[in-house]
């Protein structure tokens, strides 16, 4: 079993799938990319039995065959060479695998490609399809937000949900959540998925810089992304997700619009001189202006900026977690920002001001308050 391909480009594909692979595993073979050879064309995936990442190169060979190659030596390899050929020989009752180059030879040992996992079939698929630049925005402003507790597996993902009306996805860790909805991204159907953090990860890093459509096949177990060249199929999270809408708080009659960026960069200089323990800034708005004031009684240290902006409601005095409100103001795209609040001990929202938001898309941000000590 022969080919030759260039080994930037079979760099970059294999760069592109790698971080679906498992180091720790009590299954050596997924330690390997698979290599599925056709004339003029290489299948290469990489899984670790919850997520399979596959892509197609353009190779030069007549002929067909699998195996199983050592990923981490075969890309540490790869990385010596630049845009040059490599010639890929594959004994078929051994496996070994010989690459030769201009300047040299190089074997390894691979394995039984027959004994890679085979990839799940999806019966009766639920079908949507959004361009990449769109999928990524929803990944992007929501990955943050999903949680750690394995305890709560649903909140350590992003819930999907399609319908006629548009799509919207959703991510919470109880502290702070997040609701990304599109008009323009409609399902015949409605149905919903909880998508683990790891292949939305991966997704993210392959789609930058992409302007393709991606279709989605999907059913209660298992989702399928193809794009381009690249396929992703995982295990989905079972479970049901909780009902986000019910802890968005309708009536915020205080409004405080600031420019966003100076508000990041404010709360990011006094949060340092926080407490380390609970991150804590304070609020305080009143007329047209907004103090940020964080204190460490243990070190002595405190601090505190005060801010112009345009404000509508009663006097308040509210705190949260610094690390929490510089994520969402981090996440969101607009030149200003829009903060929602009624109570001090109740959420406050976060959202781009309407004159700055697409038509198609509304991005709403929840964030709890802390105890003001």
């Amino acid at each position: 079993m022969k080919f030759i391909v260039n080994a930037d480009t079979l760099l970059k594909q294999l760069q592109l799938i790698s971080g679906a692979l498992q180091n720790s595993t009590p299954l050596p073979i997924l330690e390997n990319f698979l290599f599925e050879l056709s004339p003029d064309s290489l299948k290469a995936s990489a899984s670790d039995l919850e997520t399979t990442m596959t892509t197609i190169i353009s190779v030069q060979s007549k002929e067909s065959g699998k195996v199983a190659v050592p990923a981490k030596i075969l890309l540490d390899t790869l990385k010596t060479f630049g845009a040059e050929p490599l010639n890929f020989k594959i004994q078929k009752d051994t496996f070994h695998i010989e690459i030769s180059s201009d300047k040299g030879k190089y074997k390894l040992s691979g394995l039984n490609g027959e004994d890679f996992p085979k990839l799940p079939a999806i019966d009766k698929p639920n079908t949507i399809e959004m361009p990449s630049d769109v999928l990524l925005a929803a990944i992007n402003h929501t990955l943050f937000a999903t949680g750690n507790d394995e305890l709560r597996p649903v909140m350590t993902g992003v819930f999907c949900q399609f319908s006629k009306e548009g799509s919207i996805f959703v991510a919470t860790d109880a502290h702070r959540l997040v609701r990304y909805r599109r008009n323009d991204i409609r399902s015949s159907k409605e149905s919903s998925f909880i998508m683990p953090k790891k292949p939305l990860a991966l997704l993210k890093a392959s789609m930058v810089g992409t302007t393709t459509q991606v279709k989605i096949d999907y059913n209660e177990a298992n989702a399928f992304f193809t794009f381009d060249n690249v396929s992703l199929i995982c295990r989905l999270i079972d479970g049901r997700y909780p009902n986000y809408e019910a802890v968005i708080p309708l009536d915020n009659p205080n409004k405080m619009e600031v420019d966003r960026l100076s508000f990041l960069n404010a709360i990011r200089r006094v949060s340092i001189f926080s407490n380390k323990t609970t991150h804590q800034v304070k609020f305080r708005i009143a007329g047209s202006q907004v103090e940020i004031s964080a204190e460490d009684v243990d070190y002595g240290n405190d601090a505190d900026e005060r801010l112009s902006c345009s404000y509508e409601g009663k006097d308040i005095e509210i705190a949260f977690n610094a690390r929490f409100i510089q994520d969402m103001l981090s996440n969101i795209d607009s030149g200003n920002v829009l903060l929602e609040l009624s109570l001090p001990n109740r959420a406050g929202l976060l959202s781009s001001p309407k004159a700055e938001s697409d038509p198609n898309e509304d991005l709403l941000m929840l964030v709890m308050p802390v105890m003001v000590n």
